[in-house]
This record gives C-alpha cells, sequence and structure tokens, in this order.
C-alpha cells in the first residue's frame, strides 16, 4: 500500500467512525448506514468521501431538514497554495510571530490546511454571510420561503466536516449567527459535533442605545455566538476576574490574606427542597430555619407543602467547617430579623483556599457594538460593511486560550473578511505576552466599495497596516496610528491557485515550505508527498 492509499484509508475509517456513531446514535439506519460505508469504502477521493458522507446525513431527531448541494469538481484541476510575494511580509525588528493569510475559497483552503494542520487548530471562529444579501450566488437565502435555508447550509456543512478534522481534542468553535438562522445552524452543528458538545448560546447584544427603532414589532439588538467543542470533556473554558468587585467592602482580621468580602445569606428559596439542607442552625443562643418559619420548618419535614423550596445552601459539616474558620456571621436586619450569611471573600473561595476569586465567563455578552467596529475600520482608511468588534473576539479567545500554552495555540478563521480575528488575536498577545498564531481564509469578492476585492483592498492591507504602521505603498497616514503602535508581526499570504490533474509541472509548482515541509531538494520524497497529498493529481498522473 502506497502513501496516498493510506491518507486516503484514514479518512475514510474517521467518515466511516462519524457514521457509526450516528447509526448507533439512532440517526441513521443501520441498512442506511451499511450501505453508505459500502460507497465510502470504493470512493477514489476525500472530496469523493466528503460528498458521500453528506448524502449520508439525516436529522431523524429533529426533523430537520435540508436539500444538500455538492460542491462543484471536475476532476480535471486540483487547488493548491502558491505564495504571494507581493502581499506578504516580514518584520524588520524580529521575534514576531508569523501569521497566515490565505486567499480563496475556502472549501479549498481547508482541503490544503489538512494537510498541515490536521488536530492542530485550538480555535475556530466563523462569522458565515448569513444575511439575504450577503450570500453570494451559491448561497442566496430566501427570507419569503423560510422552510429551509437550503444554500447557506450546504455551503456550510462540508466545511465544517472539515473544520472538525482541523481541531485539536480540546478544540472549540464559535459561529457567530442571527436569530433568523440561529436555529437552523445549530441543528447542522448538533449533526456535525455531536448535541452532546454542544457549549453555550452565546448572546451578544450588538447595537448601542435603543437598536432596531424602525422596528414594527420588536427591537431586536442582539446576535448570537453558538459553542461546540470536539469533546466537551476536553474543553476549558477560562473563569474570569470579578467584575463587580464594587460589592465586596467589608473587612475583618483576614483581609490580608483572604481580601475584602460581601456577605450572602446562607438560605435560599431557589435551590429546590433537600431533606438534609433543611435543618434546625443553634448559634449564638438563637435557632435558625431555612426560610424563617419554624412552623413552616415542621411542615415540610412531615411532608407538607409549605416552601418546599427553602433550605441551607451549606451542609451541617461545611456549616461546621464555616464557623471554626469565620466564615459565618450572624446579623439582624432593618426589621429586626436575624439571619445566618457566609462571607464571600475576594481572594478566597468557599473552601478556605486563598486565590484571587474567579467567576465562569456568563453566556450574554453586553458589550462591544458594531459601531466601535466600523469607527475602527475607517480609522483604518478602510471601507467593509459588517465587521464584528475586535474587543468580542478578544473576549472569546481570553476565555478559550492561554498566553502560556505548552502547545501554541493556532487560531483559524475562514470567513475572516476584514481580518477582525487576525486584529483581536494580535491586541491579546500584546497584552498579555502570548504567541497565538492566526490563519485567515477570505475570498476576494469583488464590490462597488473594494473594486479589485475584499482580500486585496481590505483584509491583506488591514493587517499590512497594524502589523507594520505603514500602507504597502509606504504611507503612513491613517488615523488608527494616533493611538495605537504596530504589532510587528509577521504575514505570509498564499492563494488559491489551480492546476490542470494532467499537468507534468505539479511537482515543480507546489512549494512544500508551504505546507510546513521541506525535502531538501528530494525529488523523489517530493514526489511521494504530493502524491500522497494531492491524490486526484496523482492518479490522473499514473494513467498518463
Amino acid at each position: 500500500m502506497d502513501n496516498n492509499d493510506l491518507k486516503l484509508n484514514e479518512f475514510k475509517e474517521e467518515i466511516i467512525n462519524e457514521i457509526e456513531k450516528r447509526k448507533n446514535d439512532g440517526i441513521l439506519e443501520t441498512e442506511n448506514a451499511e450501505f453508505l460505508i459500502k460507497l465510502i469504502n470504493n470512493a477514489d477521493t476525500k472530496d469523493d468521501v466528503l460528498k458521500l458522507s453528506i448524502l449520508g446525513t439525516t436529522y431523524k431527531r429533529t426533523g430537520f431538514h435540508f436539500d444538500v448541494r455538492l460542491e462543484k469538481n471536475d476532476g480535471k484541476t486540483i487547488n493548491y497554495l502558491k505564495y504571494n510575494s507581493d502581499l506578504s511580509f516580514n518584520c524588520s525588528c524580529g521575534g514576531g510571530v508569523t501569521h497566515k493569510l490565505i486567499i480563496g475559497d475556502n472549501y479549498p483552503a481547508l482541503l490544503n490546511l489538512l494537510i498541515s494542520y490536521k488536530r492542530k487548530i485550538k480555535v475556530i471562529y466563523i462569522d458565515p454571510p448569513y444575511g439575504k444579501d450577503h450570500l453570494g450566488e451559491f448561497a442566496k437565502t430566501n427570507y419569503d420561503n423560510a422552510i429551509t435555508r437550503d444554500n447557506l447550509l450546504s455551503m456550510l456543512y462540508p466545511r465544517l466536516m472539515l473544520a472538525k478534522q482541523l481541531l485539536r481534542d480540546d478544540g472549540v468553535i464559535f459561529c457567530s449567527i442571527d436569530d433568523r438562522n440561529q436555529a437552523y445552524v445549530k441543528c447542522l452543528f448538533d449533526e456535525v459535533f455531536g448535541e452532546r458538545n454542544f457549549i453555550s448560546n452565546i448572546v451578544w447584544s450588538n447595537k448601542e442605545g435603543g437598536g432596531g427603532s424602525d422596528s414594527k414589532h420588536f427591537r431586536n439588538k442582539h446576535e448570537y455566538i453558538l459553542c461546540f467543542a470536539i469533546n466537551r470533556k476536553n474543553l476549558e473554558i477560562h473563569a474570569q476576574d470579578v467584575e463587580d468587585i464594587d460589592r465586596y467592602t467589608l473587612s475583618d482580621e483576614y483581609e490580608e490574606t483572604r481580601g475584602k468580602y460581601q456577605l450572602i445569606k446562607l438560605d435560599s428559596g431557589s435551590l429546590g427542597w433537600v431533606k438534609s439542607l433543611d435543618y434546625p442552625i443553634k448559634l449564638e443562643g438563637k435557632t435558625f430555619y431555612a426560610g424563617g418559619s419554624y412552623e413552616k420548618w415542621l411542615d415540610r419535614q412531615n411532608g407538607g407543602a409549605s416552601i418546599k423550596d427553602w433550605g441551607w445552601r451549606w451542609s451541617q459539616d461545611k456549616l461546621e467547617w464555616g464557623i471554626k474558620n469565620d466564615f459565618i456571621v450572624i446579623k439582624e436586619n432593618s426589621k429586626g430579623e436575624w439571619n445566618i450569611y457566609t462571607k464571600q471573600y475576594l481572594n478566597c473561595d468557599s473552601d478556605g483556599n486563598i486565590k484571587p476569586r474567579k467567576l465562569q465567563p456568563i453566556a450574554i455578552i453586553d458589550k462591544y457594538s458594531n459601531t466601535q467596529s466600523n469607527q475602527l475600520i475607517k480609522a483604518l482608511g478602510l471601507q467593509f460593511l459588517y465587521s464584528k468588534p475586535v474587543e468580542l473576539i478578544k473576549h472569546l479567545l481570553k476565555i478559550s486560550t492561554s498566553p502560556d500554552a505548552e502547545e501554541q495555540d493556532i487560531i483559524l478563521d475562514f470567513f475572516a473578511g476584514s481580518g477582525t480575528t487576525g486584529h483581536a488575536i494580535m491586541e491579546l498577545n500584546r497584552e498579555d505576552g502570548g504567541k497565538r498564531q492566526f490563519i485567515l481564509v477570505t475570498n476576494n469578492e469583488k464590490t462597488d466599495i473594494n473594486p479589485n476585492g475584499i482580500a486585496y483592498d481590505v483584509t491583506s492591507k488591514r493587517l499590512k497596516r497594524v502589523m507594520t504602521g505603514k500602507c504597502y505603498d509606504g504611507t503612513d497616514n491613517f488615523k488608527w496610528l494616533e493611538k495605537n503602535k504596530p504589532y510587528n508581526d509577521e504575514l505570509e499570504v498564499t492563494e488559491i491557485n489551480q492546476i490542470p490533474t494532467s499537468s507534468q509541472n505539479i511537482f515543480n509548482e507546489i512549494d512544500e515550505k508551504l505546507y510546513n515541509k521541506d525535502f531538501k531538494d528530494n525529488i523523489h520524497d517530493k514526489i511521494d508527498w504530493i502524491c500522497s497529498e494531492f491524490e486526484i493529481t496523482c492518479k490522473k498522473i499514473e494513467g498518463e
């Protein structure tokens, strides 16, 4: 078996494993799954394997269905990365991170990235074109017929299947989406990543002020960010510093180590009733009952229905520990009622461990408006609609990446648009000393305001300006520089290029260094590598 067959068989095995999981979960009928596996085992290319997998998609659990439209491939050309020396640049100061920008359709770009980055990407953030006027010819959504989103979903599905293979075992993907399409795209993510790996549906308030003031029904000022893991057991979402620090105003003899504290009532009426947490407490000559009523406590103990939700937040053992270590206080309120409180310290957890208090992030982001992103684009001397705020992407990366990770965190955005994700990564690296690397993929769609295409007129220019402080023409007269310093990183720009499958020049055209390989003029190793990774071309050449 040659290397080409080995690579293809590895790909088949992964897809077949996914089909087996769908079958075992009751999503695919057994006979359909077995027939699909038979077809996949006889497929000639990775592209064919992926298409067969897509055709075998069903949504038995949700009743969700869309008509799949496959990517076009005439079988006569292959796509590969070609270096763009005009747009690539190094930093004169050295020591910066080398980031990557790929220009072209993201489907062949993802296939090419699989050659070098399989299971190496820590975070994927995407902002797909989900508006009815922003989907292009292949992916227009008809909002007058809201039964399906065939084009949008068909465009996303194979790309998500490829993205899944790029993510590390502790990887995470974020997807921005509006409220019209959120339910549909959520079902699609459930299919690809599995419902068990759904993490959160984050709500982002994206407008300042009233928002949508001309709306007839509701004023919508929010979008969503879907969050899925490859394996939720391996995913770590980092806790954040306490934002309401002003509430920690009280002091005691432990302030030097524990910090200041706030008081929180020990009883609660919203936790659900647990008999073992509904016990009398005798403290400083007084007896306390959760909810404050002896009669209702007695009724609960005897099986009555009186306020069944009340109970203490701590067990009796934990309470004894709290009393012994001065975490418990009794206090009289303005009505003359006595209550038991726990001390919540700023620099100490409720188990007595001395460390800054942090909280898991809330799945509502109520800052970072689109107005900020529009102003930033203008300050860079560029024109682009619908870019996301840098601070929003920074927030997502803060909770999902680490500046001191043992393995460099690589972040991929394959709907890169103006390049906000890259900008956010460099800003975050500057703040915490990290060495995160980005890979951006964007097409070069031409518009009235960007006649040379988005990649040439916006993405590459933005990255050049914030990295070096200069435009490609050497000028430095854009407003952003008044309050900011360039990041001094480097950029490798490649474009998706095509070559006929029958071309004998393929071994000269493909530069293995763009795929993190270097065969040092060993043409035989290079031929073997190309035959392994670009199987369509190899099969055509072998048949010559």
